[in-house]
């Protein structure tokens, strides 16, 4: 079956993968491997607005499907949501697919697959429980609340499935297995994507405003929609002030929801600038471009670091660096081990053991992750030492 795909030829594609930030991330390799195996293909790619912001702009892409999550989602305006939904699924219809590929694997994504009446819907299998090749053994509730494969019986809506032989490894490996069923090419992933014009200088301004033009800066971003990702706000404002000690800036970022928790650390740390909830998506790519280094829970700030290229250190705790880490990053990674970790359990109120994974790493851990990974990237790159910003 797999063969017969890789010697068709496609001419319109719908590529599904509309949220959440790092995994829009993961999936640019993928766009980019699709056009080079489809060259005068129109492919679409479903996305919210503000994923939409951020990639829209990427050549590979010849339209973007828009998906309002905020309006579709409406419960108090159920007659609006369902009819927006309507108009999406027609849509998607008229745009006549002959190939989609949903790389989200839930019952919304194969719904809307469903939609467009195309004979090709390419997804992952079903949930699998085992690790055929692990060399190591998670806490149950890894394989019980992570992802072990296509969920909600979405995989019921593919008529071609890729293939989940083992769990052991990164989402973004896991998306490349997509080329198996289409013949991609065996080159170099390309996580790039075009700025939207005003972004370099919006984020120029917020550098500027705060006295960091031709200073250098670490990146800090310390909230996370899950509860149990967010590191101790303490330990982010000790870094912070490790920062200010060398004589840099320390910028802290977020969206909206994450403003208190930033305000949190820049009361512990004065001298940290906040600017969280004045950026975009875009903005803060432009911000994290700049930045000497960006220190994350695991969270989309994460992953966008990494597709900039910029050094990254990240606190992990109830989720799987392996599985979801910054990708071949291994060494920016702070966690202590315990037995109970991964556990993929989202809200504190369900954690056993009084949020220990991300209590225990200290900040001198991270600091000293901090300072390794600083002299790695001037060792491989002297561009990006202490006196470049840019």
């Amino acid at each position: 079956m797999a063969s017969l795909l890789a010697d068709r030829s496609f001419e319109r594609i719908l590529l599904i993968k509309p949220t959440a930030l790092g995994d829009v991330v993961h999936t640019i390799p993928v766009l980019v491997k699709l056009r080079r195996r489809y060259p005068d293909a129109r492919i679409d790619w479903m996305l919210t607005p503000a994923t939409a912001e951020l990639v829209g702009r990427h050549p590979a892409i010849s339209n973007i499907v828009l998906f309002d999550r905020r309006r579709l989602g409406q419960i108090a305006k159920p007659g609006q949501a369902i009819g927006g939904i309507w108009r999406l699924a027609r849509q998607l219809r008229r745009a006549r697919y002959d190939l989609v590929i949903d790389l989200h694997g839930q019952l919304r994504s194969a719904f809307f697959a469903m939609c467009t009446g195309s004979r090709v819907r390419v997804g992952f299998d079903r949930p699998r429980r085992v690790n055929r090749v692990a060399e190591r053994t998670l806490p149950a509730t890894a394989y019980r609340h992570g992802w072990t494969g296509a969920r909600e019986g979405s995989w019921l809506a593919y008529t071609h499935r890729i293939p989940v032989p083992t769990l052991e490894v990164h989402a973004v490996d896991r998306y490349q297995r997509l080329g198996a069923l289409l013949g991609f090419d065996a080159g170099p992933l390309d996580f790039g994507f075009p700025l939207a014009a005003e972004a370099p200088a919006a984020a120029d301004a917020l550098l500027a405003e705060h006295g960091l033009t031709d200073r250098p800066y670490a990146v800090l971003a310390p909230g996370t929609i899950w509860e149990t990702k967010r590191w101790r706000t303490e330990g982010f404002a000790e870094v912070a002030q490790h920062f200010l000690d060398r004589g840099w800036g320390a910028l802290l970022v977020g969206s909206p929801g994450e403003r208190e928790r930033c305000r949190e650390v820049a009361a512990l740390c004065p001298g940290a600038t906040d600017v969280s909830g004045r950026t975009s998506i875009s903005v803060l790519a432009a911000l994290i471009r700049r930045a000497a280094i960006a220190i994350t829970n695991d969270s989309g700030p994460m992953h966008l670091t990494v597709a900039m290229g910029r050094p990254v250190v990240s606190i992990f705790g109830p989720t799987d660096d392996v599985w979801i880490g910054p990708y071949r990053r291994e060494n920016a990674v702070a966690r202590v081990s315990l037995p109970c970790a991964p556990c993929y359990f989202r809200r504190l109120s369900q954690c056993p053991h009084d949020h220990r994974c991300m209590r225990e790493v200290t900040a001198e851990h991270v600091i000293r992750l901090v300072e390794e990974v600083l002299a790695d990237a001037a060792a491989c790159c002297p561009s990006a030492s202490d006196s470049t910003v840019s």
